[in-house]
């Protein structure tokens, strides 16, 4: 399937159906590495089309959004059972509690050395070393539903506050502001920091893309779908983001200047949710159904 801009869409299986693919990331083995949400899992594709599945603790702890760390290995979030996980390339695996019901949710590798993470249910966000060790910083609202969290160019956090209608901006000495969004009730999920060197976020519930310089002036861009339900955003690497639409089972691309364009996905009802831009600019996309989705540009 072409898009309407020179991509082509093809779908790899890598699980079955109920397993989950939820968020996806490339490796620094060059590997796409995946979370299985709802078996317990962890998954790699190899670069020959080769599938590996690393068992993390089964069902109950629920892996989700995955990142490489500064120490050559993958971090991950479990959700379920409130614990950050790391996995090296040669699957092995070991994970941290958290304590309390936490739920970690977005994970990012910080300006510090350290991986950064947000939990949905106890207004924080947290920090973790590569050695393991945790510190959390508490965020100035009460039911928030911290979601996703990204680092900014300014050497800062910045995370979805998506109960809050907000994003937040954390230094790594824990000292955060609030930046209210326009828009009343938008329900903001994922965020990246784009290459022009503003942070982008897309809003779930209100079918926008937002933007968000360092200094706080947000714009917001408007879906031809306003029920396309965006969730997932990554930079492009030169201005631009592609996001996915959970709700409409398309992929986005947005310009540094608000153009958007869209792009159906084979299977329908796939559930695209986590996406990521590879070295050579193809885009991988986590579909809830079993497989990964790849964009790659036909010219």
């Amino acid at each position: 399937m072409t898009s309407p801009i020179g991509y082509v869409v093809r779908e790899v299986p890598v699980a079955s159906r109920d397993a989950g693919p939820y968020a996806v990331t490339v490796g620094p083995d060059g590997a796409v590495w995946f979370t299985l949400v709802h078996s317990g899992q962890i998954g790699r594709l190899a670069r020959d089309g080769g599938v590996d599945l690393f068992d993390v603790d089964g069902p109950a702890s629920g892996p989700s959004i995955i990142v490489p760390g500064p120490d050559g290995a993958l971090w991950f979030t479990r959700f379920r059972d409130h614990r950050i996980g790391r996995i090296t390339v040669d699957g092995a695996a070991t994970s941290w509690p958290l304590g309390g019901e936490a739920g970690p949710f977005g994970l990012t590798a910080g300006p510090d050395g350290a991986l950064w993470f947000t939990e949905m249910n106890s207004d924080r966000v947290g920090r973790i070393t590569p050695a393991g060790e945790i510190t959390a910083h508490p965020l100035p609202v009460t039911g928030a539903y911290a979601s996703m969290i990204t680092t900014g160019p300014d050497g800062a956090l910045w995370s979805t506050l998506n109960q809050a209608n907000a994003i937040a901006r954390v230094t790594v000495a824990g000292a955060v502001t609030v930046f209210p969004l326009p828009t009343p009730g938008s329900g903001p999920v994922g965020i990246t920091a784009g290459a022009d060197g503003n942070l982008w976020f897309v809003e779930i519930a209100a079918g926008q893309i937002g933007r968000i310089t360092v200094d706080g002036e947000i714009r917001e861009h408007p879906l031809p779908d306003r029920t396309a339900r965006p969730h997932a955003i990554a930079g492009d690497g030169v201005g631009g983001c592609w996001f996915t639409e959970w709700g409409a089972n398309r992929v986005g691309h947005v310009t540094h200047d608000g153009a958007i364009s869209e792009h159906d996905l084979p299977t329908p009802s796939s559930e695209p949710h986590g996406l990521a831009v590879a070295p050579d600019g193809s885009v991988w996309v986590a579909l809830e159904t079993g497989a990964l989705a790849h964009l790659e540009r036909t010219a």
